[in-house]
């Protein structure tokens, strides 16, 4: 195990870094929040001409042929940037588990869509529980010898509004069970029946309410296997948490940065607040953080990538990054002090996505229980 980045990581990190530090600025991402896309359509297509949304498909299918660990480091990046818009959610949600578990047809059409900028998708699968077992699932699709004919409501599907197509989540077995009867379906955002509502939230990040009345869908088009759903998603959970991980990390390590540079440049009492010992302590304290934080992320994420067992690294690694970030953006606050919780300040951008990123993909708690399972208690 070795983290030491390659040439060509080292190459993918500058210039991301570069790219999203030029044409990101948070002066945009103030505006995007008010924005009703939520993202700006010309950085994407500058982003897609980078190769970002294919980095990681087969050239076959209009991608670079990174791997997994390329996808962290350019995450890690965007969450330097708290870059807004849909790459998580038509990257790690959707394009990823195309690529596992798509067939032949599926791949050729909906991977090359994504890498060349056509299509932007999301995944709906919580509802009003939050819980992510097929007990909390009610959104159900019935077979009537022809297709399926979805019904039900998905809550907290990110940037469903300018989504061109989503992988849904339903229950399709008979009754319900905590491990199998559910199955994923690719339905088009545009399909009769399908009605979008956005909800509003401190981060204005894009989650959207989504209800399906009599949605009706074609058998070509499950995602894997009927009634294998509990796979998809397993997949979908481990590997997007991760990505969500890794740019959370990037996040922290932005706030230490700016927290840092503000405690060597704040004067009080004739010198830097810094030369305090309180804010020393801190900062000391929230670097460990973060880079502990760093090392879970790729652990996890060489793990996956090598094809081990990671169910309960990557638990740690989403566990650790809800608490972190929320410890290092309010420490960042108290260190800067009032100003550091105004909109208007850079930090209140990433203060402002604190509780929005720890509920994705599962809160601190469930993932407790993940590693407590693991542990076989």
């Amino acid at each position: 195990m070795d983290f030491e980045l390659n040439e060509q990581q080292n190459m993918l990190k500058t210039m991301a870094r570069d790219f999203l530090s030029r044409e990101c600025t948070k002066v945009k991402v103030r505006e995007l929040e008010k924005n009703e896309k939520g993202y700006d359509p010309d950085m994407w297509s500058k982003m897609v001409e980078l190769g970002w949304l294919g980095l990681i498909f087969p050239e076959q299918y209009a991608g670079t042929g990174a791997d997994f660990l390329d996808l962290v480091i350019l995450m890690e990046e965007m969450g330097r940037n708290i870059t807004p818009g849909p790459f998580f959610s038509t990257v790690a949600l959707c394009a990823i588990p195309i690529m596992k578990f798509g067939n032949t047809q599926q791949k050729a059409r909906y991977l090359t869509s994504i890498a060349e900028g056509k299509s932007i998708w999301t995944l709906a699968v919580a509802e009003r529980s939050g819980g992510y077992e097929s007990s909390d699932l009610n959104c159900v699709a019935n077979y009537n010898g022809e297709d399926f004919i979805i019904n039900g409501e998905k809550m907290f599907v990110p940037h469903a509004h300018v989504a061109d197509y989503f992988l849904v989540v339903c229950n399709t077995g008979e009754g319900k069970t905590s491990n199998g009867g559910l199955s994923v379906f690719v339905v088009k955002a545009k399909s009769r029946g399908v009605k979008t509502e956005i909800i509003p939230t401190i981060a204005g990040d894009g989650q959207c309410r989504v209800r399906f009345k009599n949605v009706k869908v074609s058998k070509r088009d499950v995602l894997g296997k009927i009634n294998n759903g509990r796979k998809v998603v397993d997949f979908i959970m481990q590997r997007a948490a991760v990505l969500k991980c890794a740019e959370v990390a990037g996040a922290c390590q932005a706030v230490l940065e700016m927290t840092n540079v503000y405690a060597k440049e704040r004067i009080q009492f004739d010198k830097p607040i810094g030369s305090f010992m309180v804010i020393q302590h801190k900062l000391v304290d929230m670097l460990t953080d973060v880079e502990g934080l760093q090392y879970l992320v790729y652990h996890a994420a060489w793990l996956l990538s090598t094809g081990a067992k990671a169910d309960v690294q990557v638990s740690i690694a989403k566990a650790k990054a809800n608490e972190v970030y929320q410890r290092a953006c309010i420490d960042s606050i108290k260190i800067h002090g009032a100003i550091g919780f105004t909109i208007d300040h850079d930090l209140g951008c990433y203060f402002r996505r604190v509780k929005a990123a720890e509920f994705i993909l599962g809160d601190t708690n469930l993932h407790l229980e993940k590693i407590a399972s693991g542990l076989g208690l």
